[in-house]
């Protein structure tokens, strides 16, 4: 059985690595693929909105003792009643059904007698509905405005806090995707979109943007000291960056996961359709998406956008070379500082204009800083002491 711990820690050391920069084409194809299906879904098959969207009325039937062929027993009783248009027929706990219609009117009363006599209840047994479109168009609205002002947002504190555009891009596209994955997937399988999926689709960008901002605080960690010691590529260490987190990140989806995918267990075996369940299936996509999208897409599309620059690829350079004379294996990163850096590489170069001279203070190599007078070698580096025949 693999020890998991020892894994991780050979991840963080860079003992192992999993060349997740290198083989960005191939995430970006299974990303693709998953977009396209998603767009194919939205697109042609259709988002299936729940009568808050729409509008229309809707009965409850509960004590119903035989529940089958409620869809058929659902239709004939509306039909009755002289309401025409898509019924939506569900069963919701084992003895209740749930009768979705178009607006009845004045044939409420006849539609809720039909399904009472043709469900074998009384009449107290059915409750009745109407809901107007104005209110899910609202929160729809609302929802929308919320999305642009949080990826606004988004984009601002990204680009201070990393002081560089291009985090904030790559974060961004990693959030749509997230997104718009998700939304193909209620699309393809005809899950209901009510606003509790709404806002389920806007939490899961939370936790989408937690795990990239992670991962690319590592990167910049990394790759600032690898500008300094020149001994990496900028690839190779945003790379180990995300093998460094990767165990984290599993870890964090994981345990988020599993209470989620209790409650959808209850909810489909038990509660049937309802906010807990709308929002639980929401975060458990979402969630899983974001995992993905910050390990393979994120950082990948980091690298991708940096590639081109001038100080990228002086620090490639110079990594390269050095390597060459270390005899480096092709691929490995080690940002241990106790090799000394490149001759051809000064030591105070310029990370990229992002990184300030503090911090780069702050990363310097223990062996380029000042040593104080009394750290000199010794078990506790304090002066000899004098012998009493001396005193």
């Amino acid at each position: 059985m693999p020890n998991f711990a020892a894994i991780g820690n050979d991840l963080y050391t860079g003992k192992r690595s999993i060349d997740f920069i290198g083989r960005q084409k191939t995430w970006y194809a299974i990303s693709g693929v998953l977009i396209v299906l998603a767009l194919v879904g939205i697109f042609a098959r259709g988002l299936n909105f729940g009568i808050e969207f729409r509008g229309g009325s809707e009965y409850r039937i509960s004590g119903v003792s035989d529940t089958s062929s409620y869809e058929d027993k659902a239709q004939a009783a509306v039909a009755q009643a002289g309401i025409s248009g898509n019924v939506v027929s569900t069963v919701i706990g084992g003895s209740t059904v749930r009768v979705q219609t178009e607006a009845a009117g004045d044939k409420n009363d006849p539609a809720k007698a039909a399904l009472a006599q043709t469900f074998g209840v009384g009449v107290g047994n059915v409750s009745a509905s109407l809901i107007g479109p104005s209110w899910g168009a609202s929160v729809s609205q609302k929802a929308i405005q919320a999305l642009i002002v949080f990826l606004i947002l988004v984009a601002l504190v990204m680009a201070v806090y990393f002081r560089t555009w291009k985090m904030a891009v790559a974060g961004l596209v990693a959030l749509l995707h997230d997104l718009v994955i998700t939304v193909g997937i209620y699309a393809l399988f005809g899950f209901e979109i009510t606003p509790s999926s709404m806002i389920g689709f806007l939490t899961i960008l939370g936790y989408s943007l937690y795990d990239t901002v992670v991962v690319f605080d590592k990167v910049r960690e990394n790759t600032a000291e690898a500008f300094l010691t020149r001994r990496v590529t900028y690839t190779q260490a945003a790379n180990l960056a995300v093998n460094q987190t990767l165990v984290r990140s599993i870890n964090t989806t994981v345990v988020a996961l599993l209470p989620i995918a209790a409650i959808l267990v209850v909810g489909f075996t038990l509660l049937g359709p309802g906010t807990l369940l709308d929002l639980s299936l929401a975060l458990f996509v979402g969630i899983a998406v974001g995992a993905y999208s910050s390990i393979f897409i994120a950082t990948p599309l980091l690298v991708d956008l940096r590639r081109n620059e001038t100080a990228v690829k002086e620090l490639d350079k110079a990594a390269l070379r050095f390597q060459s004379r270390q005899k480096v294996p092709a691929g490995a990163a080690s940002l241990d500082t106790d090799s000394a850096a490149p001759e051809d590489a000064p030591r105070d170069a310029a990370v990229d204009g992002d990184t300030e001279d503090a911090e780069i203070s702050e990363m310097r190599p223990a062996s380029s800083r000042e040593v104080h007078k009394w750290a000199s070698s010794g078990p506790r580096n304090q002066p000899r002491r004098t012998p009493k025949s001396k005193r």
